[in-house]
């Protein structure tokens, strides 16, 4: 793929480093609701993309409001996760908008899914066995983003900062994990790069 042709999933994330000691003790405590809300809107999600693979299979599309609905539940976990991960310490809105974020001054989280006007009929058959080796690499990112979490937590009691590079790391860990089920859950047919990169 061009370097000058932006992969159609993209995620950004900005917020202000300093975050309060104590927050990382009971932040995840106070996402509570907000997690189990995802957790729905993931079983949600398992539907409408049952649904997205006829869709595909006989019209070689998937309808703009099941797409939409299919980014927005991405985008609220997101929300959800970044806060539970104290990356930020505002508290997130029970936002259902299928618009694009932005969550305020303090945090902006930018989350935005390229619609595909056509798919390639045969491809959610396939696209599971192609993307077999990502599944690999999504596992050792998961490993590291728990390791980064951990150093995280400790960064920020000790110090109150959460650390630029171990925050960038989790950003794009969860944006290469995005990807990856973009592909395989027939929202694009732009196989993912291996790459970390914006």
């Amino acid at each position: 793929m061009s370097m000058s042709i932006p992969y159609p999933v993209q995620l950004d994330f900005q917020a202000d480093r300093h975050i309060t000691r104590w927050r990382p003790l009971v932040q995840w405590l106070l996402a509570i609701p907000h997690l189990i809300v995802a957790s729905a809107l993931r079983s949600l999600r398992q539907v409408l993309t049952l649904i997205s693979l006829f869709t595909v299979l006989f019209t070689e599309q998937i309808p703009r409001p099941i797409f939409d609905a299919i980014v927005m539940t991405y985008r609220y976990e997101w929300r959800a996760m970044s806060y539970a991960l104290f990356m930020h310490q505002d508290y997130p809105p029970f936002d259902f908008e299928i618009s694009s974020d932005d969550d305020g001054v303090e945090v902006h989280t930018s989350l935005r899914l390229t619609y595909p006007e056509h798919l390639a009929r045969w491809k959610p058959l396939y696209k599971w066995f192609l993307a077999i080796p990502h599944y690999v690499v999504v596992a050792f990112l998961c490993i590291g983003a728990v390791l980064g979490i951990i150093a995280g937590f400790f960064a920020v009691l000790l110090t109150g900062e959460y650390p630029q590079g171990i925050r960038n790391f989790l950003v794009n860990a969860y944006r290469y994990t995005l990807r990856v089920e973009a592909y395989v859950g027939f929202l694009t047919d732009s196989y993912p790069p291996f790459s970390l990169a914006p």
